[in-house]
């Protein structure tokens, strides 16, 4: 088990949905500072104004947008010489263009791998000497289900979590061979019932509540978990995608199960 009190954790995306949920649970696991890392300024504020009036926890935010890697070097530097050491980091940010792949500009494409896959990481990167100094710390790379299956107009969304989950396990992979201390866990949740995925529909999987997986991703780094599936369900994918032919898997899980279909009618965060 690893514990949480005294630790600093910083995460990505922290200022709204399940990232802000996650800041609130490390709290009263008893974190002593919380770093959010937002796009959203105004967020953040209000954040830092409901957190630092309910708790003693230290809480720092800065403003930076994941597509850009000198402002997340920058950034990492700036916290460096502010002695801000990173103890647990959850790379959390995400975005969802939601339309077929041939309607995606070049732009899209770029920003999609550029904050769901590079960003990761380059924060990672930024933080992994400091925890391979003190030999401890623990990173939460959350990818997504859509790292598992194939999924209309998801098509490059589909892509940048597959590539978190391979270099994510990877890096664990690593940590654990040269016995460094620092702990990896991927996360691979189904839908989230969030803005980002706003008109969603589940025929047979359930769409999860944001409470319960922040409750679950900070449970998983207490107990040191490799590998997060939210649901159960989402456990048989990687076993049915092995054994059932390609089309057997689509009618299976993309039709009886309708995940084919559930961005039908996605409209995403507006």
């Amino acid at each position: 088990m690893t514990s949480i009190s005294g630790k600093t954790v910083l995460i990505t995306g922290g200022a709204s949905g399940i990232g802000k949920l996650m800041g609130r649970r490390f709290i009263e696991e008893g974190a002593a500072h919380l770093v959010v890392w937002d796009v959203q300024i105004q967020a953040m504020e209000q954040l830092e104004a409901e957190l630092g009036a309910a708790t003693q926890c230290r809480i720092s935010t800065f403003a930076v947008d994941l597509a850009d890697g000198e402002r997340i070097r920058a950034v990492a530097a700036e916290m460096e010489q502010g002695a801000i050491a990173v103890d647990i980091l959850v790379n959390n940010a995400g975005i969802v263009t939601g339309k077929m792949f041939a309607e995606h500009s070049a732009a899209d494409i770029a920003r999609t791998m550029d904050v769901n896959t590079l960003a990761p990481m380059y924060v990672a990167r930024a933080f992994l000497p400091g925890m391979l100094a003190r030999r401890s710390g623990h990173i939460v790379n959350i990818a997504s289900a859509a790292g598992l299956v194939s999924n209309p107009k998801m098509s490059v969304y589909c892509a940048s979590k597959w590539a978190v989950i391979g270099w994510s396990d990877s890096l664990r992979i690593e940590m654990e061979h040269d016995k460094t201390g620092v702990a990896v866990t991927t996360v691979t949740p189904y839908y989230i019932d969030t803005g980002m995925f706003d008109g969603v529909r589940s025929r047979v999987i359930p769409i999860l509540k944001p409470a319960y997986v922040a409750d679950r991703i900070v449970g998983a780094v207490k107990s040191n978990c490799i590998f997060l599936r939210m649901p159960w369900l989402i456990t048989l994918v990687p076993l049915l995608r092995g054994i059932l032919p390609a089309r057997w898997f689509d009618k299976v899980g993309g039709e009886w199960l309708g995940v084919y279909h559930s961005m039908d009618d996605f409209r995403g965060r507006k």
